[in-house]
């Protein structure tokens, strides 16, 4: 058998394997992971488990698990039992345990149930093809987010050596999109978040990479309801203006730092970072500690300070 036959047969042994499709849903990925055991998946023997032998995998890439649509399936295996077989192999650390490679959502909603036992295949695949095979069938039916499919791409490189093209080849994708998706992990964490939640999209996200403050104009962008057309000018926008912004606080904020110097003596720095900042004041000994705490208890506090921070610092 070729290789190339191989992943076609492969493509249609997981499609079948994986189910739980609507009949409506027709996959949007072509699965082609050279992972020739899985060729003819659907025709592995079906052995029954206790629920409490299997568990999730630590490669799935998948971490967020709807709630409504877990409660669904429940109902109806409550009523049906698990019609599809989950695909699972030996967990590696657990003798006698198994691993769940494709159906982590069945086993959840027959949890739910109070099924005791559940259908499986079971095979055996290291962790790259696990993970491969994971990515795969949440591609199938769009059930990871951006950020999850970003992850799950980028172990395939970091962990299994994995090139890009790979990847792709793997997933059914194009290398650009490949691409596209792992450079979301760049963005800051909260922006990540943001992705992972379902509050942005990626039209949106997209525009903030390599944004200086990508997290204040996500904030923005969700506050206001922007579009992903609205988010790229906005984006461009906010860049240029950040930029004019700090290139005129640097000037001002120079004038400042000299006019407090003077004033106090002392060599006083101002540090502003768009939203607030810090006002430090330099000394070298004590007596000099003991006299910028003394001017400023005599001045008394006259308002809050809110966001802005004094902050007395030793010069090295």
């Amino acid at each position: 058998m070729t290789q190339d036959l191989k992943r076609k047969n492969l493509g249609r042994g997981l499609s079948a394997l994986f189910g739980e499709q609507d009949e409506s849903e027709t996959p949007t990925v072509v699965a082609q992971a050279p992972v020739a055991v899985v060729a003819a998946a659907s025709n592995l023997p079906v052995t029954r488990l206790a629920l409490d032998l299997l568990a999730p995998s630590a490669l799935q890439p998948r971490r967020h698990f709807d709630e409504t649509a877990l409660n669904e399936l429940s109902a109806s295996i409550a009523e049906k039992g698990v019609l599809q077989p989950l695909l699972v192999r030996p967990d590696p650390q657990n003798a006698g345990k198994y691993e769940i490679i494709a159906g982590e959502r069945r086993w959840r909603a027959a949890q739910r149930a109070q099924v005791h036992e559940v259908p499986v295949h079971v095979t055996n695949l290291n962790d790259a093809e696990t993970l491969e095979v994971a990515l795969i069938e949440n591609l199938q039916r769009q059930d990871l987010t951006a950020v999850e499919e970003a992850r799950g791409y980028k172990r395939l490189v970091d962990d299994f050596g994995h090139t890009q093209e790979r990847v792709a080849e793997v997933v059914g994708k194009s290398r650009a999109h490949v691409a596209n998706i792992l450079r979301l992990l760049s963005l800051p964490r909260a922006v990540q978040d943001l992705l992972d939640n379902g509050q942005m999209t990626i039209g949106q996200a997209r525009p903030l990479i390599g944004l200086a403050d990508a997290e204040a104009a996500a904030k923005l962008i969700v506050k206001r309801g922007m579009s992903a057309r609205q988010a790229e000018r906005f984006a461009k926008g906010f860049g240029r203006k950040r930029r004019l912004a700090l290139v005129a606080k640097d000037t001002d904020t120079a004038a400042l730092e000299q006019s407090l110097g003077q004033a106090t003596g002392y060599k006083v720095n101002i540090a502003f970072d768009g939203k607030g900042g810090t006002v430090s004041i330099a000394y070298t000994s004590l007596e000099q500690l003991d006299d910028i705490v003394r001017r400023l208890s005599s001045a008394g506090r006259v308002r809050d300070r809110g966001d802005d921070d004094v902050d007395l610092q030793q010069a090295s």
